[in-house]
């Protein structure tokens, strides 16, 4: 079945919190967030900490997920690469792009990773949505894109288009961590250095570069109406100091 026909739903059974929401208030380095990330994982899935949402923005830089190919890092120099255990190819990260990092319990949920890759999907779709921007997913390539008819078309003569939201996860004992990140108002020539998603002949857009001149917080906001519609309530989250938490990267 097409993701697009799938049960996007994804509401938590029975008396389960409401998700955390938390929102990173300044850059965040990316082993540190990984490291969290992981942390926070384990103790989801040991039933010691409720399921967290973590909005986060990063230095420039690549990451290489599972099926990364040596020939898409096409400038490897310009920015540091990280070695990740998500699904997909190389991605960039950078100031202006909301990365969102989503740690859900799928036994909690439903332990089905197409239609959870499709609901993700459906939080930038209806995110986009709400700032009357159409994204649309396509069958053979994961991540949420815009039509841009604008442009001459594609070789095959089909519209041109351009990729605004990526999405990656890795799930171990059914507790997601990575997630997606879309494209507010970053720096598009620092996609030059990949190939994003390992495909070619396709663009890559943002809210800014479509003559949207949002904020974050803005987003933000967006992002959590939409998230709340597929997956449940929130509640928000303050960020760990350093002497509560000294791991913390917030």
């Amino acid at each position: 079945m097409e993701r697009e026909n799938l049960d996007k739903t994804f509401f938590a059974a029975g008396s389960s919190a409401p998700v955390r929401w938390r929102i990173a208030p300044e850059l965040v380095d990316y082993t540190e967030a990984v490291e969290t990330m992981e942390r926070e994982a384990a103790a989801i899935a040991a039933g010691e900490a409720d399921e967290l949402v973590w909005l986060v923005e990063h230095p420039p830089l690549y990451t290489a997920g599972t099926s990364a190919d040596a020939a898409d890092l096409v400038m490897p120099d310009r920015f540091p690469v990280f070695q990740t255990g998500r699904g997909g190819e190389y991605t960039y990260h950078g100031p202006g792009q909301r990365v969102v990092y989503v740690m859900l319990d799928l036994k909690r949920r439903r332990q089905d990773v197409r239609a959870f890759v499709a609901a993700l999907e459906s939080v930038i779709i209806d995110t986009l949505a709400s700032m009357n921007v159409r994204g649309e997913r396509r069958e053979d390539r994961v991540g949420v894109w815009v039509c841009r008819p604008e442009r001459p078309s594609l070789p095959d003569g089909s519209m041109a288009e351009d990729k605004i939201a990526a999405i990656g996860i890795r799930l171990r004992k059914w507790v997601s961590f990575h997630g997606l990140s879309l494209n507010v108002d970053p720096d598009l020539d620092h996609f030059g250095g990949i190939v994003p998603c390992g495909i070619r002949g396709y663009g890559v857009t943002s809210l800014v570069d479509l003559g949207l001149p949002v904020m974050m917080a803005d987003v933000d906001i967006r992002l959590r109406q939409a998230f709340e519609e597929i997956f449940g309530p929130t509640v928000s989250e303050d960020i760990p100091s350093a002497q509560e938490n000294s791991r913390s990267v917030a």
